[in-house]
């Protein structure tokens, strides 16, 4: 299907009506540009989603470029992390390029703007440029430094490369309008001292550009077409073509700015300093905790990069800021791995079962599908043996007719097995039920062919063999916020939102396939929902994450509220 034959989102409008003024699609170039200073969230999903879905749909070049300007916060780790979550999510970038690839092309042009008049060095202290910058209904006033000459400005420019001021005595500001509506062009900084070794430059450079300067000019530089950026960057797109207007010259591409809405997730925090901040302080176990939204929590939470790319798309991108429940996310993911994840059986509040005409000491292996929405997954095989493994809700001592568990008196199928009936219970002291007693009808083999096998039992419930369960460690993670947008009000604290219980810790029993899983390994326990294997894993003991459940329960909690 060509692009057009298709609905287009608005950044392909615009893409479109470029192509249909002239512009070359040869031309056509995008890229992400993340700042290394935390890992990427579910907000950089979408715009990860959004440009290399461009470079797709457009067969065009798709850089990952690191926004690298400042130091002080900037860390190998995160340029690692980033990488590895652009290709988890199964795209490849055309070339890898840093803003500090820039940076003497960027002191050049900042030489060639002071020699223009068009910038100089202000050497008054931060607070005394905030007082000068006005507001946005009065204007601002000039800096005493203002014109400082050309030459006094190269020289002080100079000096500050070499590092020869400490840090917040000078910066570099450009000349453009302090009465400007636009409180950006009221002579923005382009440069600051930071005595900061760089992650790839290390001490060589002792001043660093600013974002604004930066990131259009390294636009810029790679011949980027359309540069895409969320809305807080709309009104910094005067300042990103002033910049511009001062370097380009009519035989290079023009990047053209141009801005989309963030698409907020409900019960989450997408704010890398608050994310920083969850981490920092032990509310979550790190940047890949299950319960944060950053990519690498969502894959070792079990999340797939199918499912996340879906709810890209399924959401799209808008021109104004909503907020995305993330029931809607949790659908995608629950979608994809239904097609995906092997099913297997798992009990994790086990009550036994004893059959009590099931002679003792047998055993059989059964074959069990693999993935009904997969023919070609195949069957595995299961042990049955006299005691199982139920889960304790799957059985009531007395029930009414709407129930199709297993109770007294009545029958209920044991998944790939038999038909069982109900017979008796052992209980404590304290009346709690320990054993349930029952009869299996030995004819009614499932997928045996007899007669009793075809009886059309209402209820289906899955077990373990108590004799062959493997026992694991099962992490049961629910929404870290209680309130929806736990953000949405910067008078109240957001961790006053966070949820006690967004984790619970619980022992379970699985079927003994699961001994050879791996780290990252993805299944659906049967009747339960679907669960990966986490990296805490030893040979001694596997550790399974809940993923999501098989239906949305939270939608049925907010009805009743």
């Amino acid at each position: 299907m060509s692009t057009r034959e298709r609905s287009l989102n608005f950044i392909e409008e615009i893409i479109e009506e470029d192509l249909a003024n002239g512009m070359n699609r040869e031309s056509l170039r995008f890229r992400f540009p993340p700042e290394p200073n935390g890992y990427l969230h579910v907000g950089h999903a979408s715009s990860i989603c959004l440009n290399f879905g461009l470079g797709l749909r457009y067969n065009a070049p798709v850089n990952l470029r690191f926004d690298d300007t400042n130091p002080a916060k900037e860390e190998q780790e995160y340029v690692d992390a980033i990488k590895k979550d652009v290709e988890w999510l199964g795209y490849q970038w055309a070339e890898e390029r840093y803003a500090s690839d820039y940076f003497q092309q960027l002191y050049d042009w900042a030489v060639e703007l002071i020699k223009k008049g068009l910038a100089y060095v202000d050497s008054q202290s931060s607070e005394e440029m905030a007082k000068q910058k006005g507001t946005p209904s009065q204007p601002g006033s000039e800096s005493p430094y203002r014109n400082r000459s050309v030459e006094e400005n190269l020289e002080l420019f100079e000096q500050m490369k070499n590092g020869e001021f400490p840090e917040g005595t000078h910066v570099l500001r450009a000349k453009i309008n302090m009465a400007s509506s636009n409180m950006l062009m009221r002579d923005p900084i382009m440069y600051r001292i930071l005595h900061k070794q760089h992650h790839r430059t290390g001490n060589d450079w002792k001043i660093y550009p600013m974002y604004d300067w930066a990131h259009g000019e390294s636009d810029y530089v790679e011949s980027i077409s359309h540069s895409l950026c969320t809305l807080e960057f709309l009104m910094h797109r005067e300042l990103y073509d002033w910049f511009l207007d001062q370097i380009h010259d009519n035989k290079s591409m023009r990047p053209k700015q141009r801005e989309f809405a963030r698409r907020n997730l409900s019960h989450t925090v997408v704010s890398k300093r608050k994310l920083l901040q969850l981490v920092q302080e032990g509310h979550v176990t790190g940047w890949d905790d299950p319960r944060m939204s950053t990519i690498s929590g969502m894959r070792r939470r079990g999340y797939t990069p199918m499912a996340i790319r879906n709810f890209a798309d399924t959401i799209g991108i808008a021109k104004r800021t909503n907020l995305v429940d993330v029931s809607v996310l949790e659908f995608c993911v629950r979608e994809d791995l239904n097609k995906t994840a092997p099913r297997v059986m798992a009990v994790l509040d086990p009550v036994k079962l004893v059959i009590t005409n099931y002679p003792e000491g047998q055993e059989e292996w059964l074959d069990a599908e693999n993935n009904p929405e997969d023919e070609s997954a195949g069957f595995r095989k299961v042990p049955f043996s006299r005691e199982l493994y139920i889960e304790r809700e799957d059985f009531m001592e007395e029930a009414n007719r709407k129930y199709f568990r297993l109770t007294l008196g009545k029958e209920v199928r044991l998944k790939n097995a038999y038909i069982i009936k109900g017979e008796s219970v052992v209980k404590d002291a304290d009346g709690n039920i320990t054993e349930i007693h029952c009869t299996y009808d030995t004819d009614s083999r499932s997928g045996s062919g007899t007669e009793a096998s075809l009886r059309k039992i209402k209820g289906t419930i899955h077990w373990v063999s108590i004799q062959h369960a493997l026992e694991a460690e099962i992490r049961i993670y629910d929404r870290l916020f209680t309130h929806e947008n736990p953000d949405g009000d910067k008078e109240i604290d957001f961790k006053s939102y966070l949820n006690p219980n967004s984790l619970e810790v619980i022992k379970g029993y699985l079927e003994p396939s699961l001994s050879e899983a791996k780290d990252g390994d993805r299944f659906q326990f049967q009747r339960l929902g679907y669960f990966c294997v986490d990296r805490d894993s030893t040979a001694e003991k596997i550790v399974f994450n809940k993923t999501v459940g098989l239906r949305d329960t939270w939608a049925k909690l907010e009805s009743k509220e």
